[in-house]
């Protein structure tokens, strides 16, 4: 016995079907991403810290090198730790910081005469520091 088939495929819905399936795709994703961008964002508050750091205006920047030689530069000059005193008298200003930048390798006890001369001339400090890469 021969049996035959009497429903034919139609060659036009091979190519209509997927479109009509990534169209309906389509505007799914577009109608379920336009609810998530017309809803309100979360209100974040930090907590309130005396630690925390202003932005600063105007920051006089100290760098300690340790190599090749231990130096101090402030203003793209180096300076003796000396001189660090009178240079930082003679700048003006309410809001006074200063940001110490230092390498690994140099002293802590420079960085902290470094410190000590910026707080006896009322800036506040600021260290800058460097993430530590391995």
């Amino acid at each position: 016995m021969k049996l035959e088939r009497n429903f034919e495929i139609n060659p036009a819905l091979v190519g209509v079907v997927p479109l009509i399936n990534v169209m309906f795709l389509v505007i799914l994703f577009f109608a379920l991403s336009s609810r998530f961008l017309l809803q309100a964002g979360l209100a974040v508050s930090l907590p309130t810290s005396s630690f925390v750091v202003t932005p600063q205006r105007q920051p006089q920047l100290v760098s300690i090198t340790a190599t090749p030689v231990l130096s101090i530069y402030h203003g793209d000059r180096r300076i003796a730790l000396e001189e660090l005193g009178p240079r930082l008298a003679e700048i003006a200003g309410k809001e006074r910081s200063l940001v110490i930048k230092a390498d690994r390798a140099a002293p802590y006890d420079l960085v902290v005469s470094v410190m000590n001369v910026g707080l006896q001339h009322g800036y506040s400090i600021v260290l800058a520091t460097a993430r530590e890469t391995r």
